[in-house]
């Protein structure tokens, strides 16, 4: 069987525990090769750079054949890693393992998903691996259990428009009830919004918030991971709400495609403004 060539990603900084806990496990099932920010890039989203150049520095990280530490967001380092670093000579991409959860609609905001989801964009099969907790994550634990899942995986295909987002609970192995296949749930929070007074009186404000009591489904990654499950949820890029394409097509939406008309009604609500 071929050699499985795997990069690994993060968006919590190349020095992260949980991405040398997991280079090291998939050391003994494949050669990896380590593309990740070069400092903390949480939250970040599907982010890229535009307007700054990047650089890539090498870094030691053990288990690893190459890595580089990254002055960029996650899926900056998705993309430079496949299309320079590395020139395409990759077979999956693994990005994590994330010290927090990424459930729900908060996948939206991980840089551990986007950097997956670029990978996906570019062709390739990807997996994101989170762990529920922030106090005293075992990483260890979670690489074992991850590299035993992406061997059973690796005698699977599945769509090339797909990655995996795997969240794990903070429980011991013994605790763990098995795996669920889910859906995205959804999250929302009690008082986001954190406003406060600095030593000279402004005012800022802190992004926060408390996850109420939900009704997530039995489906959901949410309910999964509260109740002792590992969830495996599959994610794509379409986000096209099908159900609604005939809806708006029968709504026969038009434009004016007459200067004249544009410049009618600029002209006549101008007139409603005197």
């Amino acid at each position: 069987m071929k050699t499985l060539r795997i990069l690994v990603t993060n968006d919590d900084g190349v020095l992260a525990p949980g991405l040398h806990c997991l280079v090291c496990e998939l050391a003994k099932v494949g050669k990896v090769f380590v593309a990740a920010p070069d400092q903390e890039r949480s939250a970040t989203g599907h982010a890229i750079t535009m307007f700054q150049p990047l650089r890539a520095k090498p870094a030691v990280v053990p288990g690893a054949e190459a890595a580089y530490a990254i002055s960029g967001t996650p899926a900056d380092c998705v993309k430079l890693a496949i299309d320079g670093l590395f020139r395409r000579e990759i077979d999956l991409i693994v990005s994590g393992i994330n010290r927090g959860a990424n459930l729900g609609t908060d996948v939206l905001y991980s840089g551990t998903v986007s950097a997956a989801l670029e990978g996906v964009m570019l062709g390739l099969p990807a997996i994101a691996l989170s762990l529920a907790e922030f106090i005293n994550p075992d990483f260890e634990l979670v690489a074992k259990l991850s590299r035993h899942l992406i061997q059973a995986l690796r005698e699977r295909s599945w769509p090339a428009d797909t990655l995996l987002n795997v969240n794990f609970p903070p429980l011991k192995l013994t605790e763990v009830r098995g795996i669920k296949v889910t859906t995205l749930g959804r999250l929302h929070y009690d008082n986001p919004i954190l406003e406060r007074k600095d030593p000279w009186g402004g005012t800022y404000y802190w992004l926060a918030g408390q996850i109420p009591e939900d009704n997530n489904g039995e489906h959901t990654d949410v309910w999964a991971v509260k109740n002792g499950y590992v969830s495996v949820t599959p994610i794509h890029f379409d986000l096209t709400n099908y159900r609604l394409l005939d809806t708006i097509k029968a709504w026969d939406l038009q434009l004016p495609l007459d200067r004249g008309e544009i410049e009618d009604v600029d002209g006549d609500n101008n007139k409603g403004g005197e």
